[in-house]
Parts: C-alpha cells; structure tokens; sequence
C-alpha cells in the first residue's frame, strides 16, 4: 500500500468500480419504476455522511492510511452527488430536449438550465472541502474532489461545444433530454485547452509523487496524478474511436422497454 503504482492501480480501481455501479444502479431503478430514483438517492445518504466524516477522521492524518481515507472520503461525497444527478433529484429546471434550431447562446442557456442544481450542488462541496480543510496537514481530499470537479466542468463544455464521439447508451430515463444539448464535431477550440492542463495538472501529481518527503504523501499524489490522467483518458474517449463503454456494459441489466408489452431489450450498442 505504501507503493505510489499500487496507489495508481487503486485508483483506477475506484474509478471503474464507483462509475460502473452508479450505472447499474440507475440502470435498476430506471427499470424498477421512477420513484426508485429517489429510494436510491435516500438509501445512500450514508455514503455522504461518511464521506464527511472521513474527511474530519483524517484533517491531520499524513500517514498513508490518512491519503487513502480522504480520498476515499471525498469519491464518496462525489459519488453520492453523481447518484443525485443521474436518478434526476438534483438536476436543473429545464427537463426539455432542446430543439435542433435553438440557436448556440439560447442553447447554452438551456444546456446550464438541465444542469443548474447540480453544478451548485457540486460547487457547494467544493467550498465546503475547502472551509473544511483549510489550514489542516491532510488536504488529499479537497484536491481529489476539486480535480473531479473542473475535469467534469471541461467535460461538460466540450460535449456542449461538440465532439466526434459522445457515448448516450447509459442516459438514464430521468436525464433523456440531456443529450440533445450535446453536439457532434469534429473538434472545437477547447479540447486542445482541456487536454493541455489535465497533462500539465498530471505531470505536476508526478513531480509532487518523486520529491515527496514522506509515504503518506508519496501515495496522496500518486492517487492525484492517477485520477488526473484518468480524467484525460476520458477525455480522450470523446475524440478517440474507442469502445469504452465496454468497460461497463457487462454489468448492466438490460433496459425494459416502456410500454404495453412490457418486454425487455438491450440498449442501443
């Protein structure tokens, strides 16, 4: 544990992990009834409440458990926020597709409008990490969620501004209109920008990973450095004719078709 790759291969672990079973389970309340979306968000309060009480437990912890504990800490308050978005509780107040024609400024508009309670939702826990941790020893946990913080803020930009892939196969019932404010592109200007700075925000983790003084934060940057390039793997997913949905699809159930006949298929693949 007290290796910097076994801390890299540990997150991409929880990476895969959490990703794919937010996605099965939003998968299962889309196919259990609407009103499970909000069982599923209520039954995992726990998770936040440990998340935050994690993130105390281990205010003043450098050892290499503290660097695990709060970056555990922080994917857990992450994570349950996601799960609030995804089951539709925290979203926004525009739940209409957008049409075609919507010109780009009324469109972004209406792009912030589906996102809006959960864009303030996530800033909110960013200011709270940082009140929280300001002035503490351990602050692994604040930077864990604020790198998952502004790499999905750029990722919801480019997919706005368009891309060549963008993967819709595990929308869940509650957010259908999201992806009619994407846009398909060749390119857009600020891909290059978001690359550029996870790369640099990365190799930043590394230099902090090779002169680190102790093995508590050795492992802290280490698992930094490897969430970073996780979220420049994603979003190289966008341009990249890959099959990353692969990754999960395995663990999905197959989606039940709404209506009368109440027979099931698979998801568009």
């Amino acid at each position: 544990m007290h290796n910097p790759w076994v801390a890299a291969l540990i997150a991409l672990f929880f990476w895969w992990f959490s990703t794919g079973i937010l996605l099965w389970r939003v998968r299962h309340a889309d196919n259990s009834g609407a009103h499970h979306h909000l069982f599923s968000v209520l039954y995992a309060l726990p998770l936040l409440f440990t998340g935050i009480i994690g993130i105390h437990i281990t205010a003043d912890d450098m050892s290499v458990t503290g660097a695990y504990g709060a970056f555990l800490s922080a994917l857990a308050i992450w994570a349950w926020i996601e799960l609030a978005f995804l089951s539709g509780v925290i979203t926004g107040p525009n739940r209409a597709p957008c049409p075609a024609w919507t010109p780009m400024a009324q469109r972004f508009v209406r792009a912030v409008g589906t996102i809006a309670w959960h864009e303030i939702a996530l800033l909110i826990g960013l200011g709270a990490l940082f009140l929280t941790t300001r002035g503490d020893e351990n602050i692994f946990g604040f930077w864990t969620y604020a790198v998952l913080f502004f790499a999905r803020i750029s990722a919801k930009l480019n997919l706005f501004f368009g891309v060549p892939k963008i993967n819709t196969e595990f929308i869940p019932r509650p957010l259908e209109h999201l992806p009619s404010h994407f846009r398909h592109a060749s390119m857009n200007a600020l891909f290059p920008i978001s690359i550029t700075a996870l790369t640099f925000a990365g190799s930043c983790w590394l230099e902090r990973v090779v002169s680190a003084d102790t093995p508590g934060r050795e492992v802290g940057f280490a698992l930094l450095a490897a969430l970073t390039l996780l979220a420049l793997l994603e979003h190289w997913f966008m341009v990249l004719p890959l099959p990353d949905q692969k990754l999960w699809r395995w663990m999905m159930p197959d989606l039940k078709v709404s209506g009368v006949d109440g027979k099931s298929r698979r998801s568009a693949r």
